[in-house]
């Protein structure tokens, strides 16, 4: 049978702003559960003798948005990696909805990662395809919606994100901030379960940041979603979250509520929140003796 297996998308969504029932509520069953969506348990990664994670353990509930902070090359984007199946770890599980990820078979790992959007680095869109197009992509490859049903959910999207306007526009037509948005939209096309967001505030002006913050945080609750935000945007990411990771070298060194992590007295916490300059962090990467690379100590002798 044509079409067989590629389900017909199913939605509630009303015809103005956020008003969306997500797939995952009709469908109902999922949500129930009180567990955690996704729970990464003791898990290390590394590439050949690099050690990139050690002994993580993470959760994230249902219906939560959560940040996962530290600095570039800490481990942030390579969990990310790990829930979407893309890596497996060399040890531990990472488990999504009770299903451990990298013991899925292939067709049932792109089955899962249908309920889970992903934002990219700098948005990611597809650059020869119009801003409508690179909405409508995923329904029109995973679903089998009639193109008038597809163009109204589009609509939808980009309302969402105020950009409905912009929908006949090239990505080379839009600014920063909009291009963000357009991939945002299409991030939540088939109203995912998991949302991932890998920097999303980066290259972004002072009211886009504003603007994107705000999204997340109104897409998760109107969707009833889970979000995961990896950034190291302490302004932005601490008023719209509900917890926070903070990860340093691979490990987790604090967690807890913005609120408490905003009061911490744990060193690199409270340097990284206030984007201290002394602390835990040092500013040299580490090098030989001073005088030795001068040729001091050789003058010296």
């Amino acid at each position: 049978m044509a079409g067989q297996g590629r389900p017909r998308l199913r939605t509630g969504c009303g015809r103005s702003g956020l008003e969306c029932a997500p797939l995952h509520l009709l469908h109902g069953s999922v949500l129930n559960s009180t567990q955690a969506l996704v729970e990464i348990d003791n898990v290390t990664f590394g590439y050949d003798r690099r050690t990139v994670l050690s002994g993580v353990t993470m959760d994230f509930a249902r219906g939560k948005v959560t940040a996962i902070m530290g600095g570039s090359g800490c481990g942030k984007t390579t969990l990310l990696r790990l829930i979407g199946g893309q890596i497996r770890p060399s040890r531990g599980e990472v488990r999504f909805g009770g299903q451990v990820v990298h013991q899925l078979r292939r067709d049932d790992l792109y089955e899962l990662r249908r309920k889970m959007g992903m934002l990219f680095q700098f948005g990611a869109l597809f650059t020869d395809m119009n801003v409508f197009d690179n909405v409508a992509f995923q329904m029109r490859e995973h679903t089998e919606l009639p193109e008038d049903v597809i163009r109204d959910l589009v609509l939808l999207k980009l309302n969402a994100v105020g950009l409905r306007g912009a929908q006949r526009l090239m990505p080379s037509e839009l600014s920063g901030g909009m291009a963000r948005r357009v991939a945002l939209a299409r991030t939540i096309a088939l109203d995912p379960m998991l949302i991932m967001y890998d920097e999303p505030f980066a290259g972004l002006d002072p009211i886009s940041l504003g603007v994107t913050a705000q999204l997340i945080r109104q897409l998760n609750d109107a969707l009833g979603a889970t979000s995961i935000v990896v950034t190291h945007n302490v302004r932005e990411s601490l008023p719209i979250v509900d917890y926070v990771y903070f990860v340093s070298e691979g490990s987790i060194v604090a967690e807890g509520t913005p609120g408490e992590m905003s009061a911490s007295n744990t060193p690199f916490v409270h340097q990284f929140v206030n984007g201290e300059a002394d602390g835990p962090v040092p500013f040299h990467y580490p090098s030989a003796n001073w005088a030795r690379d001068l040729g001091m100590e050789a003058a010296r002798g």
